[in-house]
C-alpha cells in the first residue's frame, strides 16, 4: 500500500485527507461519549475535536500506512467520574468504531448521490474503505483495541475480571499473532478481510476495492 500511495501524489493526498477525517471522528467519538457519561477529562484535554493533529499517534499512523491498520492517541477518561465504570468504559470504546461505520454509511449514500462527480469519487472511496476497515479492526476483542474494552464492559462481573486478566497478560502475544503472516497471510487478514469485503461490497457495489 505504501508504495502505491507514494507513486501517485494525488492519491496520497486523498488518502491522507481520508485518514485525518477517519482518525478525528473515531477519537472525537470516544471523547464525546465519555463527556455524555459524565467524564469531561477528554473534552478538557482538547480531544473532542475534529482536528487530526490532536489525535495523531506517530506509530499508529505508520502502522496504518504499512499494514492497513493503525490507531490514534488514546483518549483519556477517569473511571471515578463514571457511574458504572466497567460498562461505561465499554460504551466509550464502542463509540469509536461505531462512528467509523456510521461515517462510512453516510459517505456511501453521498457516493450514490454524487457518483458522476469523479473528483468526489476519488475522495469518498478512501473514506469509506478506511472507516470500514478501521471500525471492524477496532472491534477485535483484544487489548489495546476498543474491542477488548467492549467485551469486558458488557460481560458479567466475574467473567469480565477473568477475561480482563487474560487480555492484559497476553496482550503482546495476541497482537503479534494477528499482525505477523503465517503461510503468507496474517491472521488479521484471514479473519477480517472477508467481513470488510462483504461490507464494502454492500456500500460500494461494483466498485473495485482500493
Amino acid at each position: 500500500m505504501i508504495t502505491q500511495l507514494f507513486s501517485n501524489p494525488v492519491t496520497l493526498i486523498y488518502w491522507l485527507l481520508a485518514f485525518g477525517l477517519s482518525l478525528s471522528v473515531h477519537e472525537a467519538a470516544h471523547a464525546w461519549m465519555a463527556d455524555r457519561l459524565g467524564d469531561p477529562t477528554a473534552k478538557l484535554a482538547g480531544r473532542m475535536t475534529l482536528n487530526p493533529l490532536a489525535h495523531i499517534d506517530p506509530l499508529g499512523t505508520l502502522m496504518l500506512l504499512f499494514f492497513r491498520f493503525g490507531w490514534g492517541k488514546p483518549v483519556p477518561f477517569d473511571d471515578y467520574n463514571l457511574q458504572n465504570p466497567r460498562r461505561d468504559a465499554g460504551l466509550i470504546s464502542l463509540a469509536g468504531p461505531a462512528s467509523n461505520l456510521l461515517l462510512a454509511a453516510l459517505f456511501a449514500l453521498a457516493f450514490r448521490l454524487f457518483y458522476p462527480l469523479s473528483s468526489l469519487f476519488y475522495l469518498i472511496v478512501p473514506i469509506i474503505v478506511l472507516n470500514v476497515s478501521w471500525g471492524i479492526f477496532n472491534l477485535l476483542p483484544i487489548h489495546p483495541l476498543d474491542g477488548g474494552k467492549i467485551l469486558v464492559g458488557f460481560l458479567p462481573a466475574e467473567p469480565a475480571l477473568k477475561v480482563e486478566q487474560i487480555l492484559q497478560e497476553y496482550q503482546l502475544i495476541f497482537l503479534l499473532l494477528i499482525i505477523f503472516p503465517f503461510f503468507g497471510n496474517s491472521l488479521i487478514s484471514i479473519i477480517l478481510d472477508p467481513v470488510i469485503n462483504l461490507i464494502l461490497g454492500v456500500l460500494l457495489p461494483g466498485t473495485p476495492l482500493i
